[in-house]
């Protein structure tokens, strides 16, 4: 299925799950989809920041891409295609689509710094994969280093029919929601889905910005589910309170440099993963570490 504007609830961006001598891990994918079905994801997002997509070889890209694709059935796939050159994203492009991708995700390469820069390098983006693949804009400054403005968005979604969606990681970011929603609103902005990231440190107040759910990685995915879904049906207390059982746990993953080897970690614990391992070059976490996170999943259940 094509992604397109309509595209709402929990797409979990999928880390990619190693053997600890650094193999790829094709049973771990596995229970890792069946894991995120469970939960009642609406589809799911692949080879992302949080894949470690630039440690994988192109087969393996591929092999990871198809393997979900083929795992999550009728549900939309969104796979990652950011790459520094044009050629390495066509070729990832083309393939899964054909495999049977949703859409892909393209990120700004950190260089960006003005807002024609921005606007050009999505207009060669798009002249590279094609005008007929649906997109999803990566909107992520923390990390790429590239300031989006809602007026540079609103430019991209405009210009291009095909993309459908915005991955929105800023930080702050309520307000820029509110301002996007409001181009929506007064008929500046064609629609487009609004899913959000940031571990989902901000998702009980940015579904009442209007995002229409999460694309992020949290450990508990089938928390993020039960969030979206008590936020739609109006019950605010009860998203929150389920929102603040897990804030230490959210904040606790945020820490730059060991994020991603406190959510393989708590991954592993759930049953998700088999190993923890990252792929080098990576972090792992000390004995200490290991015990706090215990203590804080000892406290959730």
């Amino acid at each position: 299925m094509a992604l397109d504007a309509t595209a709402s609830g929990v797409f979990p961006i999928a880390p990619t799950p190693f053997h600890p001598d650094g193999r790829l891990d094709d049973a771990s994918v596995d229970t890792l989809i069946d894991g995120y079905l469970k939960a009642g994801s609406n589809g799911v997002t692949v080879l992302g920041i949080m894949g470690e997509a630039p440690k994988l070889e192109p087969s393996e890209s591929i092999a990871i891409a198809d393997r979900f694709i083929k795992g999550f059935g009728k549900l939309p796939v969104i796979v990652g295609v950011s790459s520094p050159g044009f050629a390495a994203m066509r070729a990832l492009s083309r393939e899964v689509m054909e495999k049977g991708a949703a859409g892909v995700m393209i990120a700004p390469v950190p260089s960006l710094r003005t807002d024609d820069q921005i606007i050009g390098y999505y207009r060669q983006a798009i002249e590279a994969i094609g005008s007929d693949t649906p997109f999803v804009i990566q909107d992520y400054p923390l990390t790429l280093s590239v300031q989006m403005t809602p007026k540079v968005i609103r430019t991209i979604v405009q210009e291009h029919a095909s993309c459908v969606m915005l991955k929105h990681e800023d930080w702050p970011g309520l307000e820029k929601i509110s301002i996007l929603r409001g181009f929506q609103a007064d008929g500046s902005m064609k629609p487009i889905s609004i899913l959000t990231g940031n571990g989902g440190l901000f998702l009980d107040f940015e579904m009442e910005r209007g995002v229409d759910g999460a694309m992020t990685g949290y450990a508990f995915p089938d928390m993020l589910v039960e969030l979206v879904k008590l936020q739609k049906a109006g019950k605010r207390d009860e998203a929150h309170d389920l929102f603040d059982a897990h804030l230490p746990l959210l904040r606790y993953e945020q820490q730059q440099g060991v994020g991603l080897a406190v959510r393989k970690y708590v991954m592993m614990k759930r049953g998700f993963i088999a190993s923890d391992a990252q792929r080098k070059p990576g972090s792992a976490l000390s004995v200490k570490a290991k015990e706090e996170v215990d203590y804080m999943l000892a406290r959730l259940a």
